[in-house]
């Protein structure tokens, strides 16, 4: 199924004329009307009519988050603010948020990209989508439920949370389709099974949108396990419109970025240089048609690869393997460099382990991962529960290198959230 068959499976040559042509108009838009991006042309002696080719494109400045707040709250708007029509922010971890402005064009692309995306993955009218994302300055919520809206779904804007809710809404109304953060997913999962409630039984479910946080394929399968439903991978950040930037088709094989709306390079982190293809490194991206605010070789920090060949569907847009991490979420333990998504990997793939687990560092540099159990396997021997966390511990050493310390807890211990999850807790004194 396609949204736009001419465009999503244009030859690479017609594709990248169109990309040429849309880099050359936001990099004239932006040394126009943006102070921020002609002292950064100036400084680097570059013109917007030097960009003559997408190789060109490498001449042209890095923009970083960092950027963003600097100039927070309207220092890279490149229209009037009276022309634009929503804002967002991305608030990160510390300091000022980051505020994405939307003019409509910019509104109307992001829903159209995001139908694009679902209709790939095989939605029609006849569905219904339960949207359990955070409605507000997040972008996740309301792009995908105008998306879902253009291809004529009923639309059920849940929120997240309340879980009975949920529940209760998906039997009433005979929800097919979710999009949902993986670890609600995991703990949605957790409740339906303690409700006595077998989803493919019970529930109409057919599909799972999963984003806003990093996932392992492990992940995937438990939470297909879980909801008895197919899950797709897809990618998205505030910055670049919301959550309809990249998306796996029925194939499930790479995400398909939509490349009349994106060019994307992915680079060593460190030195700023292009990583070989299907080699891993950072994702950087360009707005194509972004009006309110468009952004040049915007450093994304999350860490993927290009998939080579062709994908069965038949579309042509470069595809992105899953997110591996972020570049600044990146451990260092005794000198040794771990991203949490490799001790996700193994605990998910560990017979017994339940749906939850946090990882917090103490000390000069003693790593503690907590892990839940299934109330099954908690209720076993204590010979039983000691072989496993000195099982766990090992595979975890085989593959980060470093062994933690595992400490197994029964389920529904570790905390819980809304919205995005928290892994991770470092109290470590360096």
């Amino acid at each position: 199924m396609f949204w736009d068959q001419a465009i999503e499976t244009a030859g690479r040559a017609g594709l990248e004329r169109l990309q040429l042509q849309r880099l050359q108009a936001t990099v004239r838009r932006v040394a126009e009307r943006v102070p921020f991006y002609r002292q950064k042309f100036a400084d680097l002696g570059v013109k917007p009519d030097d960009i003559r080719s997408l190789a060109d494109l490498r001449r042209l400045p890095f923009t970083t988050s960092d950027d963003l707040r600097v100039n927070y709250p309207a220092g890279l708007l490149a229209a009037p603010l009276n022309d634009t029509l929503r804002l967002h922010t991305s608030s990160g971890t510390t300091g000022k948020p980051k505020a994405i402005f939307f003019s409509r064009a910019d509104v109307e692309n992001a829903a159209e990209l995001c139908a694009r995306s679902f209709v790939m993955t095989g939605v029609t009218k006849e569905d219904v989508f339960q949207n359990m994302m955070s409605y507000g300055l997040f972008t996740g919520a309301l792009a995908t439920h105008y998306g879902a809206e253009k291809i004529g779904c009923l639309v059920i804007p849940a929120g997240p949370g309340n879980s009975e809710r949920q529940l209760m809404l998906m039997r009433d109304f005979r929800t097919t389709l979710v999009h949902l953060t993986p670890s609600y997913a995991l703990y949605l999962a957790d409740f339906l099974e303690k409700r006595g409630v077998n989803p493919r039984r019970d529930l109409a479910l057919r599909k799972a949108f999963v984003g806003a946080e990093p996932y392992t394929e492990e992940t995937r399968l438990k939470i297909e396990a879980g909801l008895g439903l197919d899950v797709y991978n897809s990618y998205g950040l505030s910055e670049m419109n919301g959550p309809g930037v990249a998306f796996e088709c029925e194939h499930k094989q790479g995400m398909h970025l939509w490349e009349d709306h994106f060019i994307i390079e992915i680079i060593n982190p460190q030195t700023g240089d292009p990583v070989a293809n299907g080699e891993p490194g950072e994702l950087v991206m360009t707005t194509l048609c972004r009006e309110a605010m468009p952004l040049l070789r915007y450093r994304t920090r999350d860490i993927t690869s290009l998939m080579l060949g062709r994908c069965p569907c038949g579309r042509t847009h470069h595809r992105l393997n899953r997110i591996t991490g972020r570049s600044d979420d990146m451990l260092i333990v005794r000198g040794v460099n771990i991203y949490p998504q490799q001790i996700e990997r193994v605990l998910m793939a560990t017979r017994g382990i339940g749906r939850n687990y946090l990882i917090r560092l103490e000390g000069l540099d003693e790593m503690i991962v907590y892990v839940e159990l299934t109330g099954a396997d908690f209720d076993g021997q204590v010979e039983h529960l000691v072989s496993l966390q000195s099982q766990i511990a090992e595979k975890l050493r085989a593959e980060i290198l470093v062994k933690p310390r595992v400490e197994l807890v029964p389920p529904a211990t570790l905390p819980v959230t809304d919205g995005k999850a928290r892994r991770v807790i470092d109290n470590r004194k360096l």
